[in-house]
């Protein structure tokens, strides 16, 4: 019966961190894009210059960067949160 509690325990543990990683990805992901939006062209200036890129290709890497790092924070901490929880609720049910 112990070791059943410090599963459980530790699944909440776990599913804590989940969610909190996911947050935090979402904030990283919504100060990319307000980066994006509002001092795009002195992020394009910079990059230009170190790396030759037009401007729509330098578009096209930070909107495929952020689409990247949202697939990754959905599938690495909410959908993993989602099935913790959901285990935690079945257990206790």
């Amino acid at each position: 019966m112990n070791e059943s509690l410090s599963f459980i325990s530790d699944l909440e543990v776990l599913s804590s961190i989940l969610i909190r990683c996911f947050v935090i990805g979402v904030v990283f992901i919504t100060l990319w894009f307000i980066f994006f939006l509002f001092g795009g062209d002195a992020g394009y200036t910079i990059h230009a210059r170190l790396f030759q890129i037009s401007r729509h290709e330098y578009d096209l890497l930070n909107y495929y960067g952020m689409a990247f790092v949202k697939g990754c924070n959905f599938l690495l901490f909410l959908f993993p949160y989602i099935a913790i929880r959901m285990v935690l609720r079945r257990r206790k049910a």
